[in-house]
């Protein structure tokens, strides 16, 4: 039977950056003093490249809280391209995401993302394919902030597809093509 010495337990543990959940509730708290909380909570659902930083940016008033701000913030996302790593880590990175989401959710927090695994949207953007790969594209070439580049347009297709087929077809959660219409249909659910 073979077995790890330290040194290669050591390299295993760098190697594969286990994530540790626990009960510390510091990361949400410092969400819970800089943005808005609600009595519920809301998660839209839109790939790279459809403008959820910039209108997180953008807001009047911080009701959404970037969700890959908050996810880098608790530990759910690597501090690396980790959505170019492959499918195997993109599933592993959305699943802690969820979780992490879900409970930003009954904590009364707004969440704008694209980590999302089994977690039901309140909302799902997709834009016109060609109107997201301008975005993509104009974001890359004057204030690149993260996510999907040109060369990566196929995985923003496979993306789409997935969104489309589990949560769009299989589970009938609202579509919108601008994360403002989105917004405008979740806030006038709230409000009523």
């Amino acid at each position: 039977m073979r077995t790890l010495n330290k040194s290669d337990k050591a390299k295993l543990l760098k190697a594969i950056k286990p994530t540790v959940f626990s009960e510390d509730n510091s990361v949400f708290r410092k969400f819970m003093d800089e943005f808005i909380v609600h009595c519920s909570g809301y998660f839209i659902l839109a790939p790279s490249g459809t403008g959820k930083t910039y209108f997180v940016k953008h807001q009047k008033e911080k009701h959404w809280i970037d969700g890959d701000i908050l996810w880098e913030a608790a530990g759910a996302h690597p501090r690396r391209a980790w959505w170019t790593e492959g499918v195997e880590i993109i599933q592993e990175v959305d699943q802690r995401s969820d979780v992490i989401t879900h409970q930003a959710k009954k904590l009364g927090l707004w969440i704008l993302g694209a980590s999302n695994f089994w977690l039901r949207p309140d909302a799902i953007v997709l834009p016109d394919l060609k109107i997201q790969k301008e975005f993509i594209l104009k974001r890359e070439i004057t204030n690149y902030d993260g996510g999907a580049k040109s060369k990566d347009f196929q995985q923003v297709i496979n993306h789409r597809a997935w969104i489309k087929n589990k949560w769009l077809k299989k589970e009938k959660v609202p579509q919108f093509k601008t994360i403002k219409e989105a917004v405008l249909f979740l806030e006038k659910n709230y409000n009523s």
